[in-house]
């Protein structure tokens, strides 16, 4: 026990002494250290200062150079500036000369100028005064002041102008229309060759053949109540007479006369004739009718060529095959002007289907025009409209007869066709009477205006040919003239298609050789 207390009062007693030491010996080897690295710091520093003299000294010098050397170049730019401002102040004062040398000659020039000027102004006054004179004198020899004398020279020369600008519209128009003319002439020609329909005059009576003429007191039957039965379903006249084996049917009406023609022809064939098969057979005419109508409008389009048309008035248009205007058969007519309307097109490079469509559809209000209130052209505008037709179609039905202006080149093309068609000899059947009271109330008409001397109505009555006296009505007249007549007889006469007034005034002088 002693033995470990002595041992650890050893240990604490040398730790500190041997730190102690540790920490001398330490200090004494860092002091040595130091000493010699500050001997290297010193030699190191004076190596340094030495170094840093001789790098001072060659600066020194390489300055010294680079200060002569710039010296030298400021020296040489600055005699070369010099002598080039000696340059150009020669070159000032070379200038200078000359521009006093060309103010010299300026101001001589405008002296010169200064007289001429001088003798100008008295030769203008000279000139001013001898106008002068010679205007008085014109005005005395002339009797007129110089104002009158321009009015009178104006006058004069736009009357010239005037005369030689009317004289040239007047060629222009003229070799127009003769063109205009001809091409129209060459285009209506063709269309027509191309297109040959032929014309049946119709009537309002047909005409049913019979096996023998007993059979007319069957279809009469007893007291007369087979053809009382007949009549009131048709609608339409039966004629009995003395015609060997045949019977009469009249009516205004050529579907019901259809009807009943259809009717009495399967009567006979059936030979059972009585008020019920009566009443069976009629309601099958008027089916089988009804059927041939939208054939014969289905017929038409293909015919045509023209598609699309809605279904109603493909109907109506196979209604128009029983439809007569003077005697002209109203869907023949048509397919007729949408044939001429398709090739007078197709000659001026119009859509030719679209004049086709509306050549085929221009009379469909006279499909319906007996059964409904107004004209057969405001009929067809509201029937196009009804059913979804184009502008230009209904534009070329309102204005075939010149009832509004045509909008488009095809509502002409169809105006054109349909007189064509309804011009063609033998196309519509009018009464004699009907014709020369209608050629008479035209030239009545004519005759009634100052300054005519005689009409002539011609080309069964298209045109209305005018005489006048050229004492009475002067060539300006005559636009006026005519238009007053075209305006009289659109208010007192009603025709189909247009008349042509023509107004003639010809001048005649009469001289003897002797």
């Amino acid at each position: 026990m002693n033995y470990v207390i002595a041992i650890v009062i050893t240990l604490i007693i040398t730790i500190p002494i041997t730190y102690l030491v540790t920490i001398e010996i330490r200090k004494r080897t860092m002091e040595a250290k130091i000493g010699s690295a500050e001997e290297k710091a010193r030699e190191i520093i004076d190596e340094a200062l030495k170094v840093a003299e001789n790098k001072k000294r060659e600066a020194l010098l390489e300055a010294k150079e680079e200060n002569l050397k710039a010296r030298n170049e400021m020296e040489k730019e600055t005699k070369e500036r010099r002598a080039e401002v000696q340059r150009y102040e020669r070159r000032v004062l070379q200038k200078e000369e000359n521009l006093d040398k060309k103010a010299e000659a300026m101001e001589k020039r405008e002296a010169g100028f200064a007289a001429k000027e001088e003798a100008l102004n008295k030769q203008k006054l000279e000139v001013e005064e001898l106008s002068e004179k010679r205007l008085q004198e014109l005005e005395r020899i002339s009797g007129l002041t110089s104002e009158q004398a321009k009015e009178y020279l104006l006058k004069t020369v736009e009357d010239e102008v005037r005369h030689e600008t009317a004289v040239l519209v007047k060629e222009l128009e003229t070799k127009a229309k003769e063109e205009a003319e001809k091409k129209a002439k060459e285009y209506v020609t063709t269309a027509i060759q191309k297109c040959a329909a032929d014309h049946v005059a119709e009537t309002t009576v047909s005409v049913v053949q019979l096996p023998n003429d007993e059979m007319k007191g069957r279809i009469i039957g007893r007291e007369g109540r087979n053809i009382r039965t007949l009549e009131t379903m048709t609608g339409v006249e039966l004629i009995i007479d003395d015609t060997p084996e045949a019977v009469i049917l009249s009516g205004f009406d050529p579907i019901r006369r259809e009807v009943a023609r259809i009717a009495l022809e399967k009567l006979i064939v059936d030979g059972r004739i009585h008020p019920a098969r009566i009443e069976e057979m009629v309601e099958k005419a008027q089916k089988e009718v009804e059927v041939m109508i939208r054939e014969e409008g289905e017929a038409a389009t293909l015919e045509v060529g023209v598609h699309s048309i809605h279904p109603e008035l493909v109907r109506l248009l196979g209604k128009m095959k029983f439809r007569t205007s003077y005697g002209q058969n109203a869907l023949k007519h048509s397919i007729e002007v949408a044939h001429l309307s398709g090739l007078l097109a197709g000659e001026i490079g119009v859509d030719i289907r679209m004049a086709k469509r509306a050549g085929l559809l221009h009379d469909i209000g006279k499909s319906v025009d007996q059964e409904m209130e107004g004209s057969h052209i405001q009929i067809g505008v509201e029937l196009c409209r009804k059913y979804k037709e184009s502008g230009i179609i209904i534009n070329a039905v309102e204005a075939h007869h010149g009832d509004v202006e045509p909008q488009s080149l095809i509502a002409c093309i169809v105006q054109a066709a349909d007189t064509i068609s309804a011009a063609r000899p033998g196309a519509r059947r009018e009464t004699l009477e009907t014709y020369t009271n209608r050629l008479k109330q035209l030239e009545d008409i004519t005759n009634t205006f100052k300054g005519v001397e005689k009409s002539f109505a011609i080309q069964a009555g298209r045109e209305i040919r005018v005489m006048v006296v050229p004492e009475q009505v002067t060539d300006a007249d005559m636009v006026l003239l005519a238009r007053d007549i075209s305006k009289q007889i659109e208010a007192e006469l009603e025709y189909s298609g247009q008349i042509k007034v023509n107004v003639i005034r010809e001048s005649r002088v009469i001289d003897y050789a002797k």
